[in-house]
């Protein structure tokens, strides 16, 4: 079977890219219409939960406050600024974001499925058995990324950008304004965790090297303490918790270059 697709012609590839894509847009559509049947739950408790005083991470940030002994230091609240509409379709677009962003998160796993699916005939099979299991992994780094980028990017940026004050301008902001915020962090974290995955696939074709990501180790950091201070409070303790898991990503990167660069010195 793997060998028949291999000989496919040019038309024949792109009939099967055309049924994948439409599969694609199918699954999207299921996950909006998931969206759209938890309508009120998804708008009220998760995409408002960041601008309300009980989410759970102001809960969190202000218990380690306490158990660290630093009292109310780290206790942050949401800002007091009043989403509205400027336009007649505003609302109608704000819901549209909201529907696809969430269909689009639903459907990720299937999504990718369908392109690893369209890709993976043209492996060898050596190359195949190497990445068993990606779908997997590719849909849980992408969940974690989701997640963190909801729970703890989009609340620190809504509490630093909200509280932020510009001569004597009242900090509101349009509905949609605050959707692109919210959404482009999380579901643009969620692709952010695919970097190891992309350096494995890089490190496969000799365009990174486990020793090219060592030499730039420290611009990295520096670059991602300085984003996570932008993001965060002057305080230390959530800098640190924004700039640890991307850390944590470059250096699992690293060791990902460097197995794949032994196998191939043993192959």
């Amino acid at each position: 079977m793997a060998e028949a697709k291999k000989d496919m012609s040019f038309l024949e590839h792109l009939e099967e890219l055309r049924r994948r894509l439409v599969r694609a847009v199918l699954a999207v559509i299921v996950g909006v219409i998931v969206i759209v049947f938890f309508h009120d739950f998804v708008i009220n408790d998760v995409i408002m939960g960041p601008r309300k005083a009980d989410f759970i991470t102001y809960r969190a940030f202000c218990a380690w406050s306490h158990q660290l002994g630093l009292e109310d230091q780290l206790c942050l609240s949401p800002p007091n600024f009043t989403l509205q509409s400027t336009t007649m379709s505003g609302n109608m677009n704000a819901d549209i974001l909201v529907c696809l962003v969430g269909g689009l998160i639903i459907a990720f796993p299937f999504i990718f499925w369908q392109i690893w699916g369209f890709i993976k005939p043209g492996l060898k099979e050596r190359e195949v058995s190497a990445v068993n299991g990606i779908v997997f992994f590719v849909s849980l780094l992408f969940f974690f990324g989701v997640a963190f980028g909801y729970f703890v990017l989009a609340p620190l940026s809504i509490q630093f950008l909200g509280n932020y004050q510009f001569a004597d301008v009242e900090n509101n902001a349009t509905v949609l304004s605050y959707l692109k915020l919210t959404t482009s962090l999380v579901f643009g974290t969620g692709l952010l965790f695919q970097l190891p995955i992309l350096m494995y696939f890089l490190a496969k074709i000799g365009l990174v090297s486990s020793a090219f990501l060592k030499k730039y180790r420290k611009h990295a950091f520096v670059v991602n303490l300085i984003i996570a201070a932008v993001l965060t409070p002057p305080d230390v303790t959530s800098q640190l918790l924004v700039a640890m898991p991307i850390l944590l990503l470059y250096e699992l990167s690293i060791w990902i270059a460097g197995r794949v660069e032994k196998k191939q010195e043993f192959s």
